[in-house]
């Protein structure tokens, strides 16, 4: 199948846990995309819900692989899914989001177009547990510089990969279980160039279930994933500054302090890539202004998705 006068396989890796409720969706995303050939690799975790029974009924799917049994986490169930994949592409799909139409096609022309290119990613939409759409991304432009300092960010939903590269890193790494996926993207962003695709490619699904909404856990093993993200520390002072203001923006979003806490992280953020101030704006350097930041995207995607409920 990944003979060089024929399309590549791509292999999808579906780590899952008791989200029966959503799988269907996801499936159903990779299965009506205009791409061929691909291989769906689910890992689920002995699921207790009705995610089997919902396996069960795509089994008529020959491209679809699929276990069922106890596993230590998410971690494990992405790195067996590795361990199982066989593609020349790949991406991790978690089990409650899903693709829109032609996200596949997109990422392998990308991919085969350059094919210096380690990985791809695309903006994603953000939608409530009922499918009801919250949001969507416009991504600034993908450099090493703006994924550390966090100008933009890297959506697991919407990403593609050479698998190749991400297995010969290891996988996703168990001493960061709250940051294994972004861990995977910086130590693939050092081996070689990626890129940022102007196109709507998934669906992230907003409900209270998410593991991100274990704040201090996210924040501690982002600040880990730095400190032991070896190529960075042999790399030109402005891509450790950058490191620098990340951790303070994943700080500042997950582990919040006090309005005091909050301007001085502002400020420190504001010192140290003044171009941040482009994306956060003013509000920032003043007493309180995060959490006027945050009240105001907060009526923003408010008024987003009451006026998409209007049309």
């Amino acid at each position: 199948m990944n003979a060089p006068d024929m399309r590549p396989l791509v292999s999808i890796i579906i780590p899952s846990f008791n989200q029966g409720r959503f799988i269907r969706k996801t499936l159903e995303s990779i299965f009506e995309q205009d791409y061929r050939p691909l291989e769906v690799v689910v890992v689920d975790g002995a699921s207790t819900d009705e995610t089997v029974s919902v396996l069960k009924a795509f089994s008529h799917h020959p491209e679809l692989k699929w276990v069922s049994e106890p596993d230590r986490g998410v971690v494990d169930a992405v790195n067996k899914g590795f361990a199982r994949a066989t593609g020349i592409f790949a991406a991790i799909q978690s089990s409650d989001d899903f693709y829109l139409p032609g996200a596949i096609s997109a990422a392998v022309r990308a991919l085969q177009a350059d094919t210096r290119l380690a990985f791809v990613f695309g903006d994603i939409q953000k939608v409530d547990a009922d499918g009801e759409e919250i949001s969507r991304t416009h991504l600034p432009a993908y450099s090493l510089e703006n994924i550390l300092a966090l100008r933009t960010w890297i959506p697991q939903p919407s990403t593609f990969f050479r698998l190749s590269v991400a297995q010969q890193l290891g996988g996703w790494r168990e001493s960061v279980p709250y940051a294994a996926d972004t861990d995977l993207w910086f130590r693939m962003a050092f081996q070689a160039p990626a890129a940022k695709l102007d196109q709507l490619m998934a669906g992230r699904r907003v409900h209270d279930a998410q593991r991100d909404k274990q704040g201090a856990r996210i924040t501690r093993d982002y600040h880990h994933m730095i400190a032991e993200l070896a190529p960075l520390h042999a790399s030109p002072w402005r891509l450790r500054r950058a490191a620098q203001v990340g951790c303070l923006h994943v700080a500042s979003r997950y582990s919040r302090g006090s309005a005091w806490v909050e301007w001085i992280r502002g400020l420190q953020i504001a010192l140290l890539d003044p171009h941040s101030l482009a994306q956060t704006g003013w509000l920032h350097l003043v007493p309180g202004g995060f959490l006027a930041h945050r009240v105001l995207a907060q009526l923003k995607r408010a008024t987003w998705g009451s006026a998409r409920a209007a049309q």
